[in-house]
């Protein structure tokens, strides 16, 4: 049975991913921040909830050490946060910076490297971050949301060195735009529909191979500029 483990899955895409994989049979191993509060989860019955805050470095240390000996095929970095919107050169918060730079490039390269001896053992060694199209330089036309873009920008330079550094071992690092989805971060009039988002994001993984490590893409499977 294939395993995967994915962070933020209370709400939203984590939600949505962890509903897909559990229906299709695979070892659902789900992590959120408050656990208690995510009754939507619970009733997945996924193989495990644990608390864990992309953050807090030692929640994700403690789940590591709970989970040790687990194989995990697919490690999923979904947790994310845009922060305070609408700051501009003049208005910048430096502390709201600091926490969205925190969870959004911090915590996923956090996470890949508490729960590498378990990417080890499993079959697919692929590690997932849901990045954003708003952190590609190449795209960025309009400006604007400097905190948000430069950290999901941040997350797309960590990934492409995990890619490298970890090619090695046969470890495949993607990272997907998931669209704008309806999710509390989207909005209700947002164009995608989160089952869409993870089922497109699904499905491109699932033609994934080594030779397509380090590639950002579009939950459609379109290849992003960096």
């Amino acid at each position: 049975m294939p395993s995967v483990l994915i962070t933020g899955a209370s709400r939203g895409i984590g939600l949505e991913l962890s509903r897909q994989y559990q229906a299709e049979g695979w070892r659902v191993l789900a992590t959120c921040r408050k656990p208690a509060e995510a009754k939507a989860l619970a009733a997945l019955k996924p193989a495990a909830i644990e608390r864990l805050d992309v953050a807090d470095h030692a929640s994700i240390k403690a789940v590591a050490r709970k989970l040790e000996g687990e194989a995990i095929d697919v490690l999923f970095n979904n947790a994310g946060i845009i922060g305070t919107r609408g700051l501009k050169f003049g208005t910048f918060d430096y502390d709201v910076w600091g926490g969205v730079m925190r969870v959004n490039a911090f915590g996923p390269i956090a996470v890949a490297e508490a729960f590498m001896p378990h990417l080890e053992r499993g079959t697919k060694k692929t590690i997932v971050a849901v990045t954003s199209m708003m952190g590609s330089i190449g795209r960025n036309e309009a400006g604007n949301e400097c905190i948000y873009r430069s950290s999901k920008a941040a997350l797309n330079m960590a990934m492409k060195c995990l890619a490298i550094e970890l090619g090695p071992k046969g470890v495949t690092a993607v990272m997907f735009h998931p669209g704008h989805v309806k999710t509390d971060m989207g909005g209700p009039a947002a164009p995608v529909g989160i089952a869409d988002s993870a089922s497109g994001m699904r499905a491109v993984l699932a033609k994934v191979s080594r030779a397509d490590n380090g590639k950002f893409y579009n939950f459609d499977g379109a290849e992003i500029p960096w």
